[in-house]
């Protein structure tokens, strides 16, 4: 099993996840051309791939889907609310639209031998969902745009082999920062996204013997930097509550515009 990303950041996010036969992407926020390029560097095409799973229907997560729906035919799943919002997005242009499938949190469905758990998040959009996908005894997650996480969130982040996790923003920076109030008020509330702080708090909840790997992703371009997401999700696993201390794990920063490593499972 593998995990890589291709683009994570508040302008862009498509996270690959596949196996040997079966290959998915988490969101198509950026263009068509990046995703194909990121599938090229690991070996793969775009009609190789077997779906696409929406989070939600924000730009930065759909960006590229009407071109990819349009070149090579691929199923797109996602929650019904947020389908509806997809299928009424015209920057996206015209695609099939039964290549539209909705699906429910909490109800897990198969993309070939890969199977894939949608679970509800906190955050303001039509009906969001983060994924957790599994294959054999493996199992990854990507969980971003999350305003805050709760005992639901941490159950169906339990037993990972690997994570891609949001970092957003610095609090400090983001209530400094040129954002207007509104806008700042919408990130730090209840739907908005997740600080650095509460990554590492989270973190503290799901750390287990299995993690091979945490990929911190959905960095705020104005309101953060890798260095700061970094450090800052360290000294909370350090200071948390839990056997655990940072460098038990491999944590890396995915970048808006390179590829992560691939992390092999």
């Amino acid at each position: 099993m593998r995990l890589v990303s291709i683009a994570s950041g508040s302008s862009g996010n498509c996270i690959y996840v596949g196996s040997d036969h079966s290959h998915i992407l988490v969101d198509a926020g950026i263009s068509n051309k990046r995703i194909e390029q990121g599938l090229n560097e690991i070996g793969l095409k775009g009609s190789e791939l077997d779906g696409v799973v929406i989070t939600h229907e924000h730009s930065d997560h759909i960006k590229g889907l009407g071109v990819l729906a349009r070149k090579h035919h691929v199923p797109i799943y996602g929650t019904k609310e947020t389908l509806e919002e997809v299928a009424a997005n015209t920057k996206l242009g015209e695609y099939p639209k039964e290549l539209l499938h909705p699906v429910l949190p909490d109800a897990d469905f198969q993309i070939g031998d890969l199977t894939v758990e949608p679970f509800s998040i906190h955050h303001d959009a039509a009906n969001p969902v983060a994924y957790r996908v599994s294959y054999e005894n493996k199992s990854v997650a990507v969980a971003t745009d999350m305003g805050h996480f709760d005992q639901y969130i941490i159950d169906h982040l339990q037993n990972l082999d690997a994570l891609l996790l949001e970092a957003n923003h610095d609090v400090n920076m983001l209530e400094t920062g040129p954002y207007p109030y509104y806008l700042k008020r919408r990130i730090l509330g209840d739907h908005g996204h997740l600080s650095n702080e509460n990554a590492g708090r989270l973190l503290n909840y799901i750390l287990n013997d299995k993690l091979k790997h945490i990929l911190l992703g959905h960095l705020s371009k104005e309101n953060n930097y890798e260095a700061l997401a970094y450090e800052t999700v360290r000294f909370e696993i350090d200071q948390g509550d839990t056997p655990y201390k940072a460098k038990d794990f491999p944590i890396e920063v995915a970048k808006r515009d390179e590829m992560s490593q691939i992390i092999n499972l």
